[in-house]
């Protein structure tokens, strides 16, 4: 059995200056490199998910295109659509770290990893289960979202999960603590700091 970390979504619409920033974005992703560096020998994978949105439609109304409004709840506006720049990892995230990539959101709604798959389709669960994963670390933007489901979702199929929470950055304060309650009182691990 072995470990895996899951990278989440750590693409430039994501950190500062992109269409759906977060703040810290940028310093969680140089963070992030500099752990892949001094940990990868503890991971039988580095996965990384990306959102991957289609151009030009609502995404199954998960993207509000001009003149709609979003509403920040269910609807958010254009990010990380396929092939632009804003749907690439943030410069700071080396990239030629991560041995899979995951692709998520491709014409709907899409926050956990594992609603997406890899270039060539294969399932997420497939690919743990061909890497005899057992553990996962969790890292990534948003605490609040896409960090949150993963890792929700990560336990869901059976595998022992912790959040290393100072390699994750989220929309808001109040909404990230609360997550990393939520995460807590679900019994996944939240390493802080």
């Amino acid at each position: 059995m072995s470990k895996v970390l899951f990278v989440i979504d750590v693409q430039n619409d994501f950190c500062e200056g992109g269409s759906l920033a977060v703040a810290g974005g940028a310093s969680v992703a140089a963070g992030i490199t500099e752990f892949i560096r001094e940990h990868r020998d503890e991971y039988s994978a580095v996965i990384a998910s990306r959102d991957w949105h289609d151009s030009q439609n609502d995404n199954g109304g998960h993207i509000a295109w001009p003149p709609s409004t979003p509403n920040f709840l269910e609807s958010w506006p254009p990010h990380c659509i396929s092939h632009t720049s804003g749907a690439e990892y943030h410069p700071n995230l080396d990239a030629s770290l991560i041995d899979v990539h995951i692709e998520k959101g491709q014409g709907r709604p899409a926050y956990s990893i594992f609603e997406g798959t890899t270039p060539k389709g294969q399932p997420l669960t497939e690919l743990l289960a061909d890497l005899g994963a057992s553990q996962v670390d969790v890292v990534g933007i948003a605490t609040d979202y896409c960090v949150l489901a993963s890792a929700l979702d990560a336990q869901h199929n059976g595998l022992e999960v912790r959040v290393l929470a100072g390699l994750t950055a989220g929309v808001a304060v109040d909404s990230s603590l609360k997550a990393l309650e939520t995460l807590e009182d679900a019994g996944i691990a939240v390493v802080r700091g």
